[in-house]
């Protein structure tokens, strides 16, 4: 029996809204996957961004299996207090020595406790459908992107990036959007994997995210209209519904890899077989 730790990186604030809008904060929905994946795992959900959180030191931290940090609209690169009690969370998680995995905004607060960069994408959102991305060298023989193909589509929501990965990580896949889609970090003994899409999240909590976005995802020239934006949103509801559908498939322009629900979680399976698994038999003996 798995015992993990899932740090929402959500202020109250965004908690509140997403839960009003998808039924679910980011840190709920974490746990509904890691529950669908592994019906005996114990999840505690912490939110360490908020003021007045329990701090959570590294020995606190060590009593657990593996750490998950979620995504959130928080912007790594800014200087204020929720920003700050998370990096100094995955600090703390680093130096417990206990594996943690991270998903979008997950990922960038990693990057930023280690001593990378993290910044606001150039161009343009990345938004609805992560394509085509792609292992680099080191990626096609890292247990993290294990059963991943040559190329892959994934869910994704992000407006900032990783800019540059801190001494000790490791380049594991990007594309065209985001040169860092995908990364090892190792840390002061610790050991984060992270992405910049997200497999925890379904095509519907997706859609949700489009529809709350779309007057951005319009201005950004992504899509001509609001009523584009709700035909995308749309069909990837219906996906959820039916992802074996060869038309719905069609119409979004994607595979098995983003259709089907075990591809999608390709990563956290990995990592809770690989390192969870490790850290769970080294911490109990079994």
């Amino acid at each position: 029996m798995y015992r993990v730790l899932v740090a929402e990186s959500e202020t109250p604030e965004d908690r509140a809204a997403r839960r009003e809008r998808a039924g679910r904060s980011s840190g709920e929905s974490y746990i509904a996957t890691l529950e669908q994946m592994e019906p005996d795992i114990v999840a505690d959900r912490i939110a360490p961004a908020d003021d007045g959180s329990p701090v959570y030191p590294p020995d606190r931290i060590a009593e657990y299996d593996g750490v998950f940090l979620t995504g959130s609209p928080l912007h790594v690169y800014e200087d204020s207090p929720p920003v700050r009690r998370q990096i100094a969370f995955m600090r703390a998680v680093f130096a417990s020595g206990v594996p943690a995995f991270g998903s979008c905004a997950g990922l960038q607060v990693a990057v930023a406790a280690a001593g990378g960069q993290v910044r606001a994408i150039p161009e343009r959102l990345e938004a609805g459908i992560a394509r085509r991305i792609a292992p680099t060298a080191a990626g096609r023989g890292h247990p993290l992107l294990a059963g991943r193909p040559a190329s892959w589509d994934a869910p994704a929501i992000h407006g900032d990036e990783v800019e540059s990965l801190p001494q000790g990580g490791l380049l594991l896949a990007g594309n065209g959007v985001s040169a860092v889609q995908a990364a090892e970090i190792r840390h002061d003994g610790g050991i984060f994997w992270g992405v910049q899409y997200h497999p925890e999240l379904s095509p519907e909590e997706i859609a949700s995210a489009l529809r709350r976005q779309a007057g951005d995802l319009v201005e950004q020239g992504l899509a001509t209209d609001k009523a584009a934006v709700a035909r995308q949103a749309d069909l990837l509801a219906a996906l959820q519904d039916d992802p074996d559908s060869p038309a719905l498939r069609w119409e979004l322009g994607v595979d098995a890899e983003f259709a089907d629900i075990a591809c999608r979680r390709r990563e956290l399976r990995n990592f809770l077989d690989t390192l969870v698994a490790a850290r769970h038999a080294q911490r109990t003996g079994a």
